[in-house]
């Protein structure tokens, strides 16, 4: 809002100078300067230009205006005197455009004042004079205490009578009634039955299994190694294979762990499958393959 109040005042004044110029100069003048204010971009700037506009139109105005005195006095013979000069500057200039310029000036000073900051550093340097805050506080009169009681004989007295027999409080018999407490009602539980143990009989090689000579490694016969391995298989409740067969133990050489492998894997349909309370069922199961030479 300030800058638009500035860019307001500076733009007046230009208008107002080029319209007291000579009429034949005063259209180009507002034109010419309207243009050049434009290109002015702070509000400074453009405030010093629409002063200085001001003061070129009262300049314009002496020397466009006193060539045509000078010579409308020579035409009419007459004798120009100092008083004529001066009325022709002081309707130029009247009390009015001085008071303009005078109150623009001063908010041109303000407004420059403001921008470069240099009210705040007069208001920073004045050290402000301590502010004392009074705690004025309503005091409540309160009365007097009471003075102490004088007359100690007239106070009321407590007694305690005697008992008119003896109370003989080591015999005294002390009984303690303690409630029956009742606890929560028995719930009756219902045993755990648990059931009885499955039957189970391990599979293993069944009916038309091969034979363990057709799977013994010609090169483990003519070298004569013998041995056992352990093979796990998992089969179905038919007896075929549902995995690959693992080897569970070897037997010390790798010709005849790879024989029992391939046993095994041909067994597959062989099975007997594993019963458990006298059913058949899936389940995996190891086996031994022993490879030995008969003489």
């Amino acid at each position: 809002m300030k800058n638009n109040l500035v860019n307001g005042i500076a733009r007046s004044l230009v208008q107002h100078a080029a319209r007291r110029a000579p009429e034949s100069l005063a259209e180009r003048l507002e034109e010419e300067w309207l243009a050049d204010f434009a290109e002015r971009q702070s509000q400074l700037a453009r405030l010093r230009f629409g002063v200085g506009c001001v003061w070129a139109t009262h300049v314009i105005a002496h020397e466009y205006l006193e060539p045509k005195v000078a010579a409308a006095t020579a035409g009419s013979g007459a004798v120009a005197t100092s008083s004529q000069h001066a009325g022709v500057d002081l309707s130029f200039v009247s009390g009015r455009t001085v008071a303009v310029l005078g109150i623009t000036g001063l908010h041109g000073l303000i407004v420059w004042a403001f921008a470069t900051g240099l009210v705040q550093k007069v208001v920073v340097m004045i050290d402000p004079a301590p502010v004392v805050i009074k705690d004025e506080r309503r005091v409540v009169d309160r009365p007097p205490p009471l003075p102490p009681p004088t007359d100690l004989e007239h106070m009321h007295k407590v007694s305690i009578p005697t008992p008119d027999f003896p109370i003989d409080f080591e015999n005294v018999a002390t009984t303690f009634v303690i409630p029956d407490v009742k606890g929560p009602p028995d719930v009756p539980t219902t045993p755990v039955t648990q059931p009885p143990p499955v039957k189970r009989v391990q599979g293993g090689p069944g009916k038309g299994f091969p034979n363990t000579d057709d799977y013994y490694p010609p090169h483990e016969i003519r070298t004569g190694t013998q041995g056992t391995a352990a093979v796990t298989v998992c089969t179905d409740e038919k007896g075929r294979l549902t995995a690959e067969p693992t080897l569970a133990k070897t037997s010390g050489s790798a010709g005849l762990d790879q024989g029992a492998l391939r046993l095994a894997k041909a067994g597959s349909g062989h099975y007997r499958a594993t019963l458990e309370d006298g059913r058949a069922v899936s389940s995996c199961y190891p086996f031994l393959v022993t490879f030995s030479i008969r003489n």
